[in-house]
């Protein structure tokens, strides 16, 4: 019978050859999974010997995986701020440095009441259910050209127990009918920043499976960072601010945009791995 720790070892040396990345770590997981257990609890059962059906779903998570395939979809869930979000090949995968886009709008908005926040771009959701989760008393309006991505973004809300003040609107940040949406005292937004020149470069997880729409736009990379910092100034409030999550060495071109936009006190932080990865400024 094949055991836990011959199964990991076996699966770790097959991912290997073919090229994953923390071989070891992804046969792990996709395992734990299957038996219903924490990564760490295997190390608990090493010599329990695996099912015929725990085999065949293995085998198949292995194969997939040495595909290139994310771990997440394949699992079907990623974790973020602590929380399941639900994931598939319609929205993209959330990621940790993400998570300073998250603690940066908390740390402004704490002591606020009844603000009204706009994410641009919701995907998956994972930014405006953490927002609704985390900060009470905000109304948060969010939006996304992807039928698909409302869809899963609504299943996470379901979830995670999200209450009234979050709503979901398939809309287009390019389209001037943005501007029916209302006022608001934050706008967030992680659009899609990979240029078509280097789309060609990205790792296979990325510009193999995650959706196309959410990863690029077909242009420079800066398209909706023009747009949406264009069009600021008419949908914040006064002393409102804009949020963004940029690419690897955008941050200074994102923060030229901001400005020549009229936004000002722009700041930009870096995140764990000391890439420039937030920028965010204010209008008058």
């Amino acid at each position: 019978m094949l055991t836990v720790l011959e199964s990991i070892k076996l699966s770790t040396e097959y991912l290997e050859k073919k090229g994953i990345d923390e071989a070891r770590a992804n046969a792990e997981l996709l395992l734990a999974d299957i038996l219903n257990c924490k990564r760490l609890d295997l190390y608990l059962q090493f010599e329990r010997p695996l099912h015929e059906t725990e085999k065949s779903k293995y085998r198949d998570f292995i194969a997939r995986r040495s595909k290139f395939e994310p771990l997440q979809y394949i699992l079907g869930y990623a974790e973020f701020y602590g929380r399941r979000f639900e994931v598939d090949k319609s929205v993209l995968i959330p990621r940790p440095e993400t998570e300073l886009l998250i603690e940066e709008i908390i740390k402004y908005c704490t002591e606020k009441e009844n603000l009204k926040i706009l994410d641009i771009g919701t995907g998956s959701g994972n930014i405006p259910i953490t927002l609704a989760l985390e900060l009470s008393g905000c109304n948060i309006q969010s939006i996304d050209v992807s039928e698909a991505a409302l869809n899963k973004a609504k299943l996470n809300a379901d979830l995670n127990s999200v209450d009234g003040n979050f709503n979901l609107l398939k809309q287009n940040v390019l389209d001037d009918s943005v501007f029916e949406l209302g006022k608001f005292d934050v706008m967030v937004s992680n659009p899609p920043y990979v240029s078509t020149n280097d789309f060609g470069e990205l790792q296979n997880e990325i510009k193999d499976f995650e959706p196309d729409i959410a990863v690029t736009d077909n242009g420079d990379g800066y398209k909706f960072y023009k747009r949406i910092s264009t069009i600021s100034k008419e949908l914040l409030n006064p002393n409102g601010k804009l949020f963004f999550e940029v690419g690897l060495g955008m941050a200074q071109q994102v923060k030229n945009l901001m400005e020549s936009s009229g936004l000002q006190n722009i700041n930009i932080l870096k995140d764990y791995s000391d890439i420039e990865r937030i920028v965010y400024g204010e209008v008058e």
